[in-house]
């Protein structure tokens, strides 16, 4: 009771660690039910089936569960009599998936979907879709189309195929998206089994048919029904997900960080406020241990009201979110927003967890409050720093520092990572001996204005040297938000001159062909190209003692093969190999392995070289003409022709690039929401901090009540009052911004640093001076506004 007394009496004390936990939580809620409605889902063309026969599962080298593993065409065979025999089934369809695009007026049909859209037409069925006009194709050279194509039944039909443009007759149309030829040609495009679906009986028990199909197929693979036949996914469709799910963690991490340093700054303010009626608390026999209850219950009050709100607040903003997400298209086709009661409920037990976990330091120094205390200024205590607090300050600068450096020295994928957390224990170390800075800046800035004669500057001085820990409270947000702005608009200016200046010295000289319209380049484009590394790419599976040994014993690694036509590597029977990848399969040169491909063929190869790491290169290197033996549907990468040589953009579908343009256009496929998910991360950071600045400013105005009232009493105008209550608050933002930018240039040091090495180009520092400066003015509007209206408020009220 004494606890909800303390919070309805004290609420303006508590308002700023609600709002603060409110907004929290509201993010927290967005993005988790975002996430939540993001997961998988069955796929159209999969919901005619009861269930769907997969092959076993490889891992990649860290040994989490990746590709699946096609089988054969003789090992299918069995499986799909067995499975044809299972009561209740009406058919076992054989899956193949492959590339197929139509090209009309000489340019490819815009789909997102064309690298799966090639079928066999019994695959219609698993939808199912049905024909709309004409038959079945018979032939090799006749297809079934989707009748929004606008292809009338006997007209020929341009179909960009793996080999290039093939003439086909449009014999039938169906009511759902996809190309679908003979069986016999789409076997060819893909030899390899990766599904069977079941297509069931009508009225025939799911169940009944899933576990007699577990049966057949054993050991041999496994059976998935209901929602687990949404591990389908096309890869399009699988890469949105990875990009929106990657997109809303970054803000739910940035999101929980800055709430936690928010809510912990603002709580240890509000009971620095608190020492004299703490004291008093204590004279009159509460213990410390009842003390820091107090504190603590008064918290989790706080953070249970606020998250109550902030989850109603989330689950109304998330179409919003949503509406930002589909326009960055980082979503799966027709998403749609489901609340489940997991997203609201994790995200309350943040918000109360943060807000206990952030008042644990400030009941923790409330505890030690003495009863005499009660007979001095709460600002007493608020000088200098405490031993715990240097060695906390200390030991997270320390951490902070050698991050910078890891910064420097990591890899590409963990750069980015690297240096945001770098950041946050950099501005945690800040906010901890900011206490330090506070009092010899305020010094020096005010110094100039000494010798007017006037009376603010000298108030000004005096209360930052007399109560610094009180200023490195507020000062604390501030940091946060700057921080966070130079960081994150740094990351991308830098990022946008390395990568780059790094592609066009690495291609200096030659021309690009690369896909314009379509997923990849057909064997017509490399033909027409016949000079020039042309990689070809295949998903291919090795088992090695190595991986046998592992926790996942007997699993295949999956791993990326790519076939070089390049005469160093184009050699029958051999690989080669990158030095770390021949590490993880534990491999040497000379040795035979056993590599498995898409039809689900096993050939040995020899170890020919292992050679240090060279991403121009590859990992595993074979020869071209292996892999397209065994993997019909590849599509081979960009084309690079060197100097000297022609080429060739006769056929649809591509476009030639020199060096700069390519390294231009390469950079700005993901530019776009590179920069919109840097600018949504600064608003969040910034507009929070923003937020917690103007309560910690209102809070903090409203705690020197006291103090106007005496200045009041001593001659002191409205005006010079709110004169001196903006001008303390603009030297706390600008001490705040100081260390903001701070902290941050050493994490973008050490990442310039390293896109040098990585580009092998000079990259320097790059920072954006109008975020930087939006940030700084929005901030100190924030707060300057903020306490001089409760400035204004009270001493309206003690004039009263």
């Amino acid at each position: 009771m004494l606890i909800l007394a303390n919070v309805r009496e004290r609420w303006s004390g508590f308002l700023g660690a609600f709002v603060a936990v409110l907004v929290g939580v509201a993010l927290i809620t967005t993005t988790l039910v975002i996430y939540d409605s993001a997961k998988a889902k069955v796929q159209p063309r999969y919901q005619g089936t009861a269930a769907l026969a997969l092959p076993p599962q490889a891992v990649d080298a860290d040994g989490s569960p990746k590709d699946r593993m096609p089988w054969s065409t003789s090992e299918a065979e069995p499986l799909v009599s067995g499975l044809e025999k299972v009561p209740g089934v009406a058919d076992a369809v054989v899956d193949h998936s492959f590339y197929a695009q139509a090209i009309k007026d000489g340019k490819p049909v815009t789909d997102e979907g064309a690298l799966e859209a090639g079928h066999g037409f019994s695959s219609a069925r698993m939808a199912p879709y049905e024909l709309v006009s004409g038959r079945a194709p018979a032939a090799a050279d006749e297809v079934v189309v989707d009748r929004a194509l606008g292809a009338a039944v006997g007209s020929e039909l341009t179909v960009n195929v793996t080999q290039g443009r093939e003439q086909f007759k449009v014999v039938g149309t169906v009511d759902g998206p996809g190309y679908y030829f003979s069986e016999q040609f789409a076997a060819r495009q893909q030899p390899g089994v990766a599904t069977i679906a079941l297509i069931p009986d009508k009225g025939a028990d799911t169940g009944a048919i899933v576990t007699a199909a577990k049966k057949v197929v054993g050991e041999h693979g496994s059976v998935v029904s209901g929602d687990g036949r949404a591990e389908l996914q096309p890869e399009y469709i699988e890469h949105k997900r990875f990009l929106g799910v990657q997109l809303i963690s970054a803000m739910a991490i940035l999101g929980l960080f800055t709430t936690v340093f928010v809510v912990a700054s603002m709580l240890v303010l509000s009971t620095g406020m608190r020492r004299r009626e703490i004291g008093l608390l204590r004279t009159i026999g509460a213990s410390p241990k009842q003390i820091r209850r107090m504190i603590l219950g008064e918290a989790a009050v706080v953070g249970l009201a606020g998250s109550v709100v902030g989850c109603v607040a989330g689950v109304a903003a998330t179409p919003l979110l949503l509406s930002i997400l589909k326009g960055l298209d980082v979503t799966p086709p027709g998403m749609q927003i489901t609340i489940a009661a997991w997203p609201l409920l994790v995200a309350s037990a943040i918000g109360v967890g943060v807000s206990v976990i952030g008042a644990w330091s400030a009941g923790r120094k409330a505890a030690k409050v003495a009863p005499i205390e009660a007979l001095l200024d709460s600002r007493s205590a608020n000088k200098g720093m405490g031993r715990g607090r240097w060695i906390a300050g200390l030991s997270v600068l320390g951490a902070g520092v050698l991050l910078a450096v890891g910064t420097a020295t990591s890899t590409a994928d963990d750069r980015i990572n690297m240096a945001i957390f770098a950041t946050m224990t950099l501005i945690v170390a800040a906010a901890l001996l900011a206490p330090v800075f506070v009092a010899p800046v305020g010094r020096i800035l005010t110094a100039p204005f000494q010798r007017g004669g006037k009376a603010a500057p000298v108030l000004v001085r005096a209360e930052l040297v007399a109560n610094p820990r009180r200023a490195a409270s507020l000062v604390a947000p501030v940091i946060a938000a700057v921080g966070f702005a130079v960081l994150l608009s740094g990351m991308v200016e830098t990022m946008r001159v390395a990568y780059p200046a790094g592609e066009a010295l690495k291609v200096a000289g030659q021309t690009i062909v690369t896909p314009d319209g379509t997923p990849g380049n057909t064997d017509e484009v490399v033909a027409a190209n016949p000079v020039g590394k042309a990689a070809l790419p295949t998903r291919a599976f090795v088992e090695t003692e190595k991986a046998r040994d592992a926790e996942t014993a007997g699993a295949a690694t999956v791993l990326d093969v790519l076939g070089s036509r390049d005469p160093k590597w184009n050699k029958p029977g051999q690989a080669v190999l990158g030095e770390k990848m021949a590490g993880e399969l534990g491999l040497k040169q000379g040795q035979d392995v056993p590599v498995r491909f898409a039809d689900g063929a096993t050939v040995t190869l020899t170890v020919a070289e292992v050679l240090p790491d060279d991403p121009a290169r590859g990992d595993f290197v074979v020869a071209r003409d292996l892999v397209r033996a065994h993997d019909p549907a590849a599509l081979t990468d960009d084309i690079f022709v060197p100097a000297g040589a022609k080429a060739s953009d006769a056929v649809p579908g591509v476009a030639l690039h020199d060096a700069v343009e390519f390294a231009l256009a390469d950079y700005n496929t993901d530019a776009k929401l590179t920069d919109s998910l840097a600018m949504m991360l600064i608003v969040i950071a910034v507009g929070y901090s923003v937020i917690a600045v103007a309560n910690s400013m209102a809070m903090a105005a409203h705690g020197r009540r006291r103090d106007f009232g005496v200045m009041k009493s001593a001659g002191g105008t409205v005006r010079q009052l709110l004169f001196t209550s903006a001008g303390e608050t603009t030297l706390v933002v600008a001490v705040g911004a100081a260390l903001g930018v701070l902290v941050t240039l050493p994490p973008l040091a050490g990442m310039a640093a390293g896109l040098s090495e990585a580009t092998s180009s000079d990259v320097g520092l790059h920072l954006n001076s109008g975020v930087i400066v939006t940030a700084v003015i929005g901030t100190l509007a924030a707060a300057v506004l903020a306490g001089i209206a409760v400035t204004s408020k009270t001493l309206k009220r003690q004039a009263a």
